[in-house]
């Protein structure tokens, strides 16, 4: 059971986190706080003990047992964290989950481009960002998070084998304190993609180990190769092949 009076008194926000909504079950955190009949305050967070359709990129289904784990969603409607690149705020997301478990717990999560966060090669968060817009004005952004905590025992077939981080540390974790840590570091790092784009850019940098390495890119039914170069201002990945480099806006990484 997640005691919110143990989460509340760890939360140090003034926005994120602060219109706190628990739920046992849902379709989906995201959807709950994509739909335009709902109309919360900026920095709700949604946090469901089970989705029903719970999902990750693409389409695909993020499982979870019920209980164990993190999944929830953040909105956003404050516009001024509109006028950066959305892989920003996609890389604070992610630099938020890797921080927290960093500062708990002293493990060295590595960071997985776009939107992945390993510990020992094994995924242990997935984000997914997602937008509304009102004509050419986007209106809100919902940012889903998952993140295996407490969960023993992961069933079916995975891109990226699974891992929690009560598998890694070999004990139970507090997941009110987690969620705290988390958010308040979120806050703080969506202050940064405004103030100090670069930072973010940088922490995300250190903590990718594939950059300099040969990877595969996959994205439907192409593949491409090359050599992951470097993230440019925007959070796009910039693949060298010989002596030419494109730029990726999306797909599948993996070593080759």
């Amino acid at each position: 059971m997640f005691v919110i009076e143990e989460f509340d008194i760890k939360l140090e926000t003034e926005k994120i986190g602060r219109n706190f909504i628990y739920t046992e079950e849902i379709d989906s955190t995201n959807s709950y706080l994509m739909n335009r009949e709902f109309n919360p305050p900026d920095g709700t967070v949604v946090l469901a003990e089970k989705q029903s359709k719970g999902r990750g990129r693409k389409d695909r289904t993020w499982n979870s047992l019920k209980d164990v784990n993190l999944t929830f969603s953040i909105l956003l409607k404050d516009n001024r964290h509109f006028k950066t690149n959305f892989n920003l705020i996609n890389f604070s997301a992610a630099l938020s989950v890797a921080i927290s478990i960093e500062n708990l717990y002293q493990l060295r999560p590595e960071l997985k481009w776009p939107n992945d966060v390993l510990i020992n090669t094994k995924k242990v968060s997935g984000i997914l960002l997602e937008s509304a817009s009102k004509g050419e004005k986007i209106e809100r952004v919902v940012i889903g998070i998952g993140l295996n905590v407490n969960q023993n025992i992961f069933q079916g077939t995975y891109n990226i084998p699974p891992t929690s981080l009560k598998l890694e540390l070999e004990r139970h974790l507090d997941r009110e304190i987690l969620l705290a840590e988390l958010l308040n570091n979120f806050e703080n790092l969506l202050h940064k993609t405004r103030l100090k784009p670069d930072w973010i850019l940088n922490e995300w940098r250190n903590r990718c180990r594939m950059i300099g390495e040969r990877i595969s890119i996959t994205d439907g039914e192409k593949t491409i190769t090359g050599i992951f170069d470097d993230i440019d201002d925007d959070g796009f990945l910039i693949l060298r092949q010989g002596t030419q480099t494109q730029k990726i806006l999306n797909g599948d990484v993996s070593s080759a």
